[in-house]
């Protein structure tokens, strides 16, 4: 059965927090998905509706799947590069930031027709 993906990679966002947004959306519709997404609060579910769309694009265009019956198949986020800063505190010491960063990857299919 094929299947496409789309990645974005070196987003902003801590994974842990990107991951309470994916778990809402993993095998739904694209549309269904999308929906919500788009009234999400979590600042995660813009660079994700990004990607889901992307995924249906990579479909339809290079796969001449059917848009109305893809879903999101799987979805997952890996940890990116962290950025390490510091933090000047009392009496001399210092401590870390650390700044993190995720990889999204959706992956879509076509719903099995009966």
């Amino acid at each position: 059965m094929p299947e496409a993906k789309a990645v974005a990679k070196f987003i902003r966002i801590s994974p842990r927090k990107v991951r309470l947004v994916v778990d809402l959306i993993r095998g739904k519709d694209i549309k269904e998905a999308l929906a919500i997404l788009q009234y999400s609060p979590q600042r995660a579910s813009v660079p994700l509706a990004k990607v889901v769309k992307s995924a249906a694009a990579n479909a339809e265009h290079n796969y001449d799947m059917n848009s109305d019956s893809l879903f999101v198949a799987a979805c997952y986020v890996d940890q990116g590069p962290t950025v390490k800063r510091w933090k000047p505190r009392a009496m001399g010491r210092a401590d870390v930031l650390r700044h993190r960063s995720s990889h999204i990857t959706v992956i879509v299919k076509e719903k099995k027709e009966g």
